[in-house]
Protein backbone atom coordinates (compact mmCIF):
# COMPACT_ATOMS: atom_id res chain seq x y z
CA UNK A 1 0.00 0.00 0.00
CA UNK A 2 1.36 3.44 -0.93
CA UNK A 3 1.57 6.03 1.82
CA UNK A 4 2.59 9.62 1.25
CA UNK A 5 5.56 11.09 3.01
CA UNK A 6 4.43 13.55 5.69
CA UNK A 7 4.96 17.31 5.57
CA UNK A 8 7.57 18.78 7.89
CA UNK A 9 11.11 20.03 8.20
CA UNK A 10 14.24 18.06 7.41
CA UNK A 11 17.32 19.18 9.33
CA UNK A 12 20.61 17.95 7.90
CA UNK A 13 23.88 18.53 9.72
CA UNK A 14 27.01 18.01 7.63
CA UNK A 15 29.40 17.15 10.45
CA UNK A 16 32.64 16.22 8.72
CA UNK A 17 34.30 14.23 5.95
CA UNK A 18 37.23 11.88 5.97
CA UNK A 19 39.68 10.35 3.50
CA UNK A 20 38.62 12.66 0.67
CA UNK A 21 40.22 11.75 -2.66
CA UNK A 22 42.91 14.28 -3.58
CA UNK A 23 41.97 16.39 -6.61
CA UNK A 24 44.79 18.91 -6.40
CA UNK A 25 48.16 18.24 -8.03
CA UNK A 26 49.93 19.84 -5.10
CA UNK A 27 48.60 20.19 -1.57
CA UNK A 28 45.26 19.12 -0.21
CA UNK A 29 41.67 19.77 -1.25
CA UNK A 30 39.72 22.89 -0.39
CA UNK A 31 36.43 20.98 0.04
CA UNK A 32 32.83 22.03 0.40
CA UNK A 33 29.54 20.11 0.15
CA UNK A 34 26.50 20.92 -1.98
CA UNK A 35 23.28 19.27 -0.82
CA UNK A 36 19.77 19.26 -2.19
CA UNK A 37 16.52 17.34 -2.44
CA UNK A 38 15.15 19.37 -5.33
CA UNK A 39 17.44 20.83 -8.02
CA UNK A 40 15.79 24.23 -7.54
CA UNK A 41 17.07 24.63 -3.96
CA UNK A 42 20.71 23.70 -3.40
CA UNK A 43 22.57 24.59 -0.23
CA UNK A 44 26.28 24.41 0.52
CA UNK A 45 28.79 24.36 3.33
CA UNK A 46 31.67 26.76 3.69
CA UNK A 47 35.00 25.95 2.04
CA UNK A 48 37.59 24.41 4.37
CA UNK A 49 41.01 25.17 2.94
CA UNK A 50 43.85 22.66 2.53
CA UNK A 51 42.15 19.72 4.28
CA UNK A 52 41.19 16.18 3.21
CA UNK A 53 39.43 15.53 6.56
CA UNK A 54 37.34 18.70 7.00
CA UNK A 55 34.97 19.47 9.88
CA UNK A 56 31.96 21.68 9.09
CA UNK A 57 29.29 21.11 11.76
CA UNK A 58 26.81 23.09 9.64
CA UNK A 59 23.05 22.47 9.74
CA UNK A 60 20.73 22.97 6.77
CA UNK A 61 16.92 23.06 6.78
CA UNK A 62 14.61 21.81 4.04
CA UNK A 63 10.87 22.49 4.22
CA UNK A 64 9.10 19.38 2.96
CA UNK A 65 5.60 19.24 1.49
CA UNK A 66 3.51 16.11 1.88
CA UNK A 67 4.45 13.43 -0.63
CA UNK A 68 7.94 14.84 -1.27
CA UNK A 69 10.98 12.82 -2.31
CA UNK A 70 13.05 11.12 0.37
CA UNK A 71 16.46 11.24 -1.28
CA UNK A 72 19.13 13.73 -0.29
CA UNK A 73 21.75 14.42 -2.95
CA UNK A 74 25.32 15.27 -1.94
CA UNK A 75 28.24 16.49 -4.00
CA UNK A 76 31.64 17.12 -2.45
CA UNK A 77 33.69 19.60 -4.44
CA UNK A 78 37.22 20.98 -4.36
CA UNK A 79 37.37 24.78 -4.73
CA UNK A 80 40.17 25.90 -7.02
CA UNK A 81 41.41 29.33 -8.01
CA UNK A 82 39.43 28.88 -11.22
CA UNK A 83 36.35 26.64 -10.95
CA UNK A 84 35.82 23.46 -8.95
CA UNK A 85 36.59 19.75 -9.24
CA UNK A 86 34.18 17.05 -8.11
CA UNK A 87 35.64 14.85 -5.38
CA UNK A 88 32.57 12.61 -5.20
CA UNK A 89 28.80 12.53 -5.16
CA UNK A 90 26.06 10.27 -3.88
CA UNK A 91 22.46 10.15 -2.77
CA UNK A 92 21.13 9.22 0.66
CA UNK A 93 17.69 7.79 1.43
CA UNK A 94 16.38 9.44 4.61
CA UNK A 95 12.97 7.69 4.69
CA UNK A 96 13.75 6.16 8.11
CA UNK A 97 13.80 9.67 9.59
CA UNK A 98 10.03 10.01 8.98
CA UNK A 99 9.47 7.75 12.02
CA UNK A 100 10.99 10.44 14.24
CA UNK A 101 14.29 8.62 14.67
CA UNK A 102 17.38 10.72 13.88
CA UNK A 103 19.94 9.20 11.54
CA UNK A 104 23.63 9.55 12.41
CA UNK A 105 25.69 7.93 9.66
CA UNK A 106 28.71 8.03 7.37
CA UNK A 107 27.81 8.16 3.68
CA UNK A 108 30.38 6.83 1.20
CA UNK A 109 31.36 8.73 -1.93
CA UNK A 110 31.82 5.89 -4.43
CA UNK A 111 34.32 6.17 -7.28
CA UNK A 112 32.84 6.21 -10.79
CA UNK A 113 32.91 2.43 -11.21
CA UNK A 114 31.96 1.84 -7.57
CA UNK A 115 35.08 -0.23 -6.95
CA UNK A 116 36.70 2.20 -4.54
CA UNK A 117 35.80 5.18 -2.39
CA UNK A 118 36.51 8.88 -2.76
CA UNK A 119 35.90 9.34 0.97
CA UNK A 120 32.96 9.60 3.35
CA UNK A 121 30.70 12.33 4.73
CA UNK A 122 29.28 12.21 8.27
CA UNK A 123 25.62 13.31 8.40
CA UNK A 124 23.06 13.79 11.14
CA UNK A 125 19.52 13.86 9.71
CA UNK A 126 16.34 14.59 11.64
CA UNK A 127 12.77 15.04 10.39
CA UNK A 128 10.20 17.07 12.34
CA UNK A 129 6.53 16.63 11.33
CA UNK A 130 4.34 19.71 10.92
Amino acid sequence: MFTKNPAGTLNVTVIEARKLHGEDFMGKNDPFVELWIDDDYKQRTTVIENNNNPVWNQTFTFNMAEGHKHKLYLKVLDKDLVGTDTIGDTKFDFEDAFNGNPIDTWVKLPAKMGLSSHGEVHLYVQFVRQ
